[in-house]
């Protein structure tokens, strides 16, 4: 798939999301500043530690959870007993504020900037401001939420996280009602906050893959980052071409995504261990390579005379040693050479060529 002329389809190279989501709110209390200063902020350091793209949510309380929604997470972490509650919190950002960031993080740096829509008014307000949207894994059963995004032809991020192959398939079948041959990419997730790393099952991503083909797989990780960021590494083994993670300037902070988010410094661990995975990955077809050439002639074996040989001297197993360097008969010929009889006279120890043999 493409997002904003960035083809995705290299599996060295995942496009990796940093969600901000609702984080810069935190991060503005926290430094005493605006929050549309916190979120540009985050853009940067998200940008300068490495990302493809950035990513808010935008929604309002009022339309997305009733007032007497539970909790879905964990409250040691995030301690709001409702959903309405926590969503109340964070739902000051709408049209000019989006609008703001979007043309801020295109004038000043060379990333994607992404929202997830929760409700048909952001869906719409969205359109010139992102290349692509996301559906959150909650709402892959939202057909009328899916419909209308899928109706805007634009490339499509859908977690499936809590999903069955049946659900993902009736989510899967409403999108391509709507738009033939949609740009869709199908992202892994766990729909827990934090998740457990023993319940990541990134081997599902194998799964999205081999179910959907013509589609390209992710992941959207909620697992608290280690300090190697093996999770992450670990779904790009698995086949993760998209990856999503939450990100945040401080990961002390209590309640809402901070918990589970990598930081600038995890992103830039991430980026400088998947170059080295590119780096000692290398190609995907077996053979020989340039550094190998010397290799090849000197330290594989030859055919050697075990003895003085005279000119006409029919050979024997007995008169043939295999030894280094490579550079005569090899050993695989051995057979053909028994039987034959010497053309000129070979020293013993000497390797044994064509041009000695009759």
């Amino acid at each position: 798939m493409k997002i904003n002329g960035t083809t995705i389809d290299d599996p060295k190279d995942p496009y990796l999301i940093a969600e901000i989501g609702v984080n810069h709110f935190d991060i503005a209390e926290k430094h005493e500043i605006p929050p549309l200063d916190a979120a540009k902020k985050m853009v940067t350091e998200a940008a300068e530690a490495g990302v493809d793209a950035v990513k808010f949510q935008s929604y309002s309380a009022d339309r997305l959870a009733s007032k007497q929604s539970p909790a879905y997470w964990d409250t040691e972490e995030e301690s709001t007993e409702t959903q309405y509650e926590l969503f109340e919190q964070y739902d000051d950002f709408g049209r000019d504020e989006f609008e703001e960031i979007a043309r801020w993080t295109h004038e000043n740096h060379d990333i994607d900037f992404l929202s997830t829509p929760f409700d048909f008014e952001a869906v719409d307000y969205l359109e010139d401001l992102v290349p692509a949207y996301k559906i959150a894994s909650a709402d892959i059963t939202n057909h009328p939420l899916i419909r209308h995004i899928a109706q805007k032809e634009k490339p499509i991020l859908l977690s499936t996280g809590a999903s069955t192959i049946g659900e993902i398939d009736d989510a899967v079948q409403v999108i391509e009602e709507e738009t033939p041959d949609p740009e869709l990419a199908l992202l892994h997730c766990i729909l827990q906050y934090p998740t457990d790393p023993e319940n990541a099952n990134l081997g599902m991503i194998h799964h999205l893959d081999q179910v959907y083909p013509e589609y390209t797989a992710g992941y959207s990780d909620h697992v608290p980052p280690d300090e190697n960021m093996n999770t992450l590494l670990n779904s790009i083994f698995h086949g993760a071409q998209v990856i999503e993670k939450h990100f945040t300037l401080d990961k002390s902070l209590k309640g809402n995504d901070h918990y589970h988010a990598m930081d600038e410094r995890d992103t830039q661990i991430f980026c400088e261990n998947l170059r080295i995975l590119n780096t000692t990955t290398g190609i995907f077809r077996k053979k020989p390579i340039n550094v190998e050439h010397d290799s090849r002639k000197h330290a594989r074996r030859s055919l050697v005379a075990a003895k003085k040989l005279d000119e006409g001297e029919k050979i024997t197993r007995e008169d043939i040693s295999i030894k280094r360097p490579g550079t005569g008969i090899s050993p695989e010929m051995i057979e053909i050479l028994i039987g034959r009889s010497t053309q000129s006279k070979v020293r013993k120890d000497e390797i044994i060529t064509w041009d000695k043999v009759l």
